[in-house]
C-alpha cells in the first residue's frame, strides 16, 4: 500500500510512508532489536531479529505498531517469507526454520531444513521454498509437508548466494561479486542457469516487479 516496512539493523523495525515517493516520511517504529528481515501480509509484520528469533508486529496503525508475539529460533535470523499460515526464516547456519503462524500471539516453529551452508535469503512459491544459502548456492527445498521439508534440487552459483526473488518459472539470485544470475526452475529437481548479468559491485538483494530486476549491489542500485 503507502508504507515502506524497513528491517534497519540496530534500529529495529521502521516504517515509512511513500505515498509521495518524491518524499518519504517515517511514521512508526517498532524496537525490541537488531532486525534482519521483514515481510508484511495482512495487519502484521513479520521480523527476525539477530539471535531473537521472529516477532510479529501488529502494524494496522502504522503511527503505533505493537508486538502481538515471537518465536525463539537457533540462528542468526535473516530474510524471511510468508505464505499461508507459514513463515519461512533464512536463518543463517541454522537453515531454513518453518514457523506457524495461524495464532500471531504463539507463532510455533514446525519444521526444519539444515542447509549445508549459511542461510541468507528465502523466497516461497507454492510447495517450494527458495532459499540463498551462502557459497553452497541455490537450495530448492520441497515444504508440501511443513514438518518434514526435504531438498529437491540445488544450483552451485559462481558467487557467494544472498538474496532470491521468484517470478514465474525463474528465480532471480543476488550472488555477490558474481552478480545477478537467472535460473530456471521450471523443474525443480535440475535447476538451469539460463542468464547472468555481472553488475558493477556486489549484489545482495533483489526483488523482480514485471520485465525488471532490482538489485541492492552494494554501493547503488542496478
Amino acid at each position: 500500500g503507502n508504507y515502506a516496512y524497513v528491517a534497519d539493523g540496530e534500529a529495529g523495525l521502521r516504517i515509512i510512508d511513500i505515498t509521495n515517493p518524491a518524499s518519504p516520511q517515517e511514521v512508526g517504529f517498532c524496537d525490541p532489536g537488531c532486525a534482519g528481515g521483514v515481510a508484511v501480509s495482512g495487519n502484521y509484520a513479520y521480523v527476525t531479529y539477530r539471535n531473537a528469533g521472529l516477532r510479529i508486529i501488529d502494524v494496522s496503525n502504522p503511527v503505533s505498531p505493537q508486538g502481538v508475539g515471537f518465536c525463539d529460533i537457533l540462528g542468526w535470523g535473516g530474510d524471511v517469507s510468508v505464505s499461508g499460515n507459514y513463515a519461512y526464516v533464512a536463518d543463517g547456519d541454522s537453515g531454513l526454520r518453518i514457523i506457524n503462524i495461524s495464532n500471531p500471539a504463539n507463532p510455533q516453529e514446525v519444521g526444519f531444513y539444515d542447509t549445508p551452508g549459511d542461510a541468507d535469503g528465502v523466497s516461497v512459491s507454492g510447495n517450494y521454498a527458495y532459499v540463498a544459502d551462502g557459497y553452497t548456492g541455490l537450495r530448492i527445498i520441497d515444504i508440501s509437508n511443513p514438518a518434514t521439508p526435504q531438498e529437491a534440487g540445488f544450483y552451485d552459483t559462481p558467487g557467494y548466494t544472498c538474496g532470491v526473488s521468484i517470478n514465474g518459472s525463474y528465480a532471480y539470485i543476488a550472488d555477490g561479486y558474481a552478480g545477478l544470475r537467472i535460473i530456471d526452475i521450471s523443474n525443480p529437481v535440475n535447476p538451469l542457469q539460463i542468464g547472468f548479468y555481472d553488475t558493477p559491485g556486489s549484489a545482495w538483494e533483489v526483488v523482480v516487479s514485471g520485465n525488471y530486476a532490482y538489485i541492492a549491489d552494494g554501493n547503488g542500485l542496478c
